[in-house]
């Protein structure tokens, strides 16, 4: 079931002291509304009674979906304990394991999974749509402010690149980043048991190590 606990916060704007409620962990088939309040990001946010400022608190979080069979830990460091037994039963049921280091990240995988989708897949294909950005030379690399997936559907996967007020629709054939994985196994080989934090920067780490540039 989900947890949450009160304590003791201090306002970040006016330094006064004042109670919020923190969740622990989210069990989204127990309180789907949680679920809601995830994507939102609004489960991590709170305002001052005192000076009405809005804020985030990424405290740390679990939270488990078991009808999409995957769990998140949502902190920003790594766990720093071994769960291997909390983990093993969980992969044996075919759930995917992860950390997401930033409630951004924490979002866009809720989307992924429920969508279906393989995360490492969508990182492939976010690190593919901006190898064609640069070759296209369609816009400055430095003005580049997200890359985004968007949806999964019909063998096909759209990921936007934005540039401030701009931006460009990448559209990948799901098939061809599997044969892409499938061909390269080794590389993306990953451990559910360490509830791996699979994002851009892992995947830019790989092609750096793979180049030898590391």
């Amino acid at each position: 079931m989900s947890k949450s606990e009160t304590i003791q916060y201090t306002c970040p704007y006016c330094g006064k002291q004042f109670d919020i409620e923190v969740y622990q962990s989210v069990n989204t088939r127990q309180d789907p509304d949680l679920r809601e309040r995830s994507m939102s990001g609004d489960i991590f946010r709170h305002a001052c009674p005192h000076c009405h400022t809005d804020f985030m608190v990424q405290n740390p979080m679990l939270y488990e979906d078991p009808d999409h069979h995957f769990v998140i830990w949502v902190s920003p460091n790594e766990l720093g304990t071994d769960l291997s037994q909390f983990a093993e039963p969980l992969i044996k049921k075919g759930y995917k394991l992860r950390r997401c280091s930033t409630v951004k990240e924490f979002v866009e995988k809720i989307q992924i999974f429920e969508d279906g989708a393989d995360d490492i897949a969508v990182e492939l294909a976010k690190y593919d749509s901006f190898i064609d950005f640069l070759d296209s030379r369609k816009g400055d690399p430095k003005d580049v402010t997200s890359i985004d997936y968007v949806y999964t559907k019909d063998d096909v996967m759209k990921i936007d690149i934005r540039m401030n007020d701009k931006g460009m629709s990448f559209l990948i054939p799901v098939s061809g980043l599997q044969d892409e994985l499938e061909a390269n196994k080794e590389l993306f080989e990953i451990d559910e048991h360490h509830f791996p934090c699979i994002n851009s920067d892992w995947m830019i780490s790989l092609f750096t190590k793979a180049e030898g540039t590391a």
